[in-house]
């Protein structure tokens, strides 16, 4: 058994100038946070995995097969593996993401 502590500045960023994101790996999925900037748009896409994802701070609009969901603080998703979105943030936003692997790990 381990526990391991890790603190969001800590952890290494990856992306482009319109998206901050940390990834903290997990045997069965991974933990994500996502820094948006205002204007930017997620263009239609979807995963092969099972996600959750919970907006914290800022806002905006995601559209998915069955209609548009507002984004705002204390928004919870979830998105089944194949479920096609797309996401318009009209304001900084950050996200936080769980990422289940494909096979449950």
């Amino acid at each position: 058994m381990n526990a391991t502590q890790f603190h969001w500045d800590e952890v290494a960023p990856y992306g482009d100038a319109k998206a901050d994101r940390r990834l903290i790996p997990g045997q069965a999925g991974d933990f994500k946070r996502v820094t948006v900037k205002a204007g930017h748009v997620a263009a239609r896409h979807a995963h092969a995995f099972e996600q959750f994802f919970m907006v914290a701070e800022g806002e905006g609009m995601l559209t998915w097969a069955g209609g548009e969901i507002a984004l705002r603080p204390g928004v919870v998703i979830h998105l089944e593996p194949e479920t096609w979105h797309e996401a318009r943030f009209d304001a900084d936003t950050v996200i936080y993401e769980v990422n289940f692997r494909e096979n449950g790990g």
